[in-house]
């Protein structure tokens, strides 16, 4: 499958829109349960949790891992600035049946341009997978699962040989700006009044 990326689409239809959406609100969940400590200041640039590094198969003698809190302060700051670059928050709580998908494609561009710019200004994104999608690819055994979702129909054990669908996304860095003390996170996007 190749897809040309800097092809702009004469409009876009609302299922397209609607998918741009869950993606981006799957993606602050992501950060909100595995991309914050539960009470470490927010630092300019931040590596990777070790969660998210390759890991082995727990051994049966050890203990059952416990469950941490997500502090969601790095989530509600994401949605923030989603807000201002991207008017996020109000074109996905709008009404848009009423709409034409000309219109819906105009605010779409907003959304997409905005979100485009936070991602490059505060995440660095790495492909998964260095293959090419549609290329046919051997997991061995042993591969990381965290890394790769196996679909279709899977039976037995690794190797396994499939179609690349997708090459996956990581974040290899976040540079989230510093929040003041103080700063109440839940507030995204205060009222306006003109005077």
């Amino acid at each position: 499958m190749n897809i040309d990326l800097t092809a702009m689409p004469a409009t876009i239809d609302l299922l397209h829109v609607s998918l741009g959406i869950i993606a981006l609100v799957f993606f602050i969940l992501f950060l909100t349960k595995g991309g914050s400590k539960a009470s470490a200041p927010m630092e300019t640039q931040t590596e990777l949790p070790a969660t998210l590094a390759k890991t082995e198969p727990a051994a049966e003698s050890q203990p059952i891992s416990q469950l941490k809190t997500a502090n969601p302060d790095a989530a509600l700051q994401l949605l923030t600035l989603l807000q201002q670059e991207a008017r996020f928050i109000d074109f996905a709580q709008e009404d848009l049946l009423d709409y034409s998908d000309a219109d819906i494609g105009a605010a779409a561009r907003v959304v997409h341009e905005g979100s485009k710019k936070v991602l490059k200004d505060y995440f660095m994104l790495a492909v998964m997978r260095d293959e090419q999608e549609e290329s046919r690819i051997t997991l061995p055994e042993g591969f990381d699962a965290t890394t790769v979702r196996l679909t279709g129909n899977v039976i037995g054990q690794a190797p396994f040989t499939g179609t690349l669908v997708h090459r996956g996304w990581k974040v290899t860095e976040v540079k989230l700006p510093k929040l003041a003390e103080g700063h109440d996170a839940h507030i995204i996007a205060p009222a306006e009044v003109e005077l």
